[in-house]
């Protein structure tokens, strides 16, 4: 590490907050004011606001504690990273984790308290998901969860509150947490490129636990599984085009699916740019159908 560098510099700590990954709860909370009904006609502060925290504030905070902790194990997989590289010197990786939270519940106080209890929650669990003792990421089953509830459900869940400035429909809730139990073989699919560190610093990501192939094959599964859930609710629902619409995105996933199969560590950033891009639009097409539910 060069202890020559006094602190990092803006660009460095940008990278550190990777806004590569503030797009998934950006979105979600986009599916939660769509699930809503509500207009967002005379609430645009709010949702400008509500995106803010989601993205680059509670998001990127997760992305700074995770480097921190994950130092070591990052200086075997990814040494080119902002901490194990030393363009972040020192214990300022752990000051910008530590701030990031203080201006994360600065602005949720904004939100109400539906606003503001989200981003505690989600703010414990990535602390949570990486520090010690707890550090649910040492267990796939439960780091998985907690990143695909804080990526998808949660941020969903706090932008129909926001909306409805009230507890969200229920049928909500349901669509929302089918979307996270997908969510958890999303993140499966990150856990492939730090096989080597993750079993050389006892991770045990589910690569490790199951194998890259049975991992993957999991993975596609937990990600099929959750929308054909929402298909069948949805039709029961007396939604049948959106359902149409969701088994449609589906059905692109599988046809992508069996290619990534065939190489799952090689391709695993080929799906994430394509298999996820369907998956999402499926979100959205969801939260469309729940808004054409308001008042049912």
């Amino acid at each position: 590490m060069n202890s020559a560098i006094a602190h990092p510099a803006p660009s460095v700590v940008l990278e550190l907050l990777k806004p590569i990954t503030w797009f998934p709860p950006m979105w979600a909370f986009g599916c939660g004011i769509v699930s809503s009904g509500v207009s967002p006609s005379q609430h645009w502060p709010v949702i400008a606001a509500g995106v803010l925290l989601a993205g680059p504030m509670v998001c990127g905070t997760s992305q700074a504690v995770n480097d921190w902790y994950d130092r070591h194990v990052d200086a075997i997989n990814e040494p080119d990273r902002p901490i194990p590289s030393g363009r972040i010197p020192g214990r300022w990786g752990l000051y910008i984790a530590i701030g990031w939270t203080v201006l994360s519940l600065v602005l949720a106080m904004t939100l109400g308290p539906w606003g503001f209890g989200a981003a505690v929650f989600g703010l414990v669990l990535a602390w949570a998901y990486s520090a010690p003792p707890v550090r649910l990421k040492q267990n796939g089953w439960w780091g998985n969860a907690a990143c695909g509830l804080c990526y998808e459900g949660l941020p969903w869940f706090t932008g129909a509150a926001i909306m409805a400035a009230s507890s969200p429909d229920w049928r909500i809730v349901v669509i929302a947490l089918l979307y996270s139990a997908g969510a958890h073989g999303i993140m499966t699919l990150n856990d492939f490129k730090s096989v080597e560190g993750d079993k050389r610093m006892g991770i045990d990501s589910l690569p490790v636990l199951l194998g890259v192939e049975k991992a993957a094959r999991f993975a596609c599964l937990v990600m099929a599984a959750p929308q054909v859930a929402v298909i069948g609710l949805l039709f029961a629902w007396q939604r049948p085009l959106y359902a149409a619409a969701v088994g449609i995105v589906l059905i692109a996933q599988l046809f992508l699916m069996a290619h990534f199969l065939k190489s799952p560590r090689e391709r695993a950033p080929w799906y994430n740019g394509t298999g996820i891009s369907c998956y999402v639009l499926g979100m959205l097409v969801s939260a469309f159908a729940l808004a054409s539910l308001r008042g049912g």
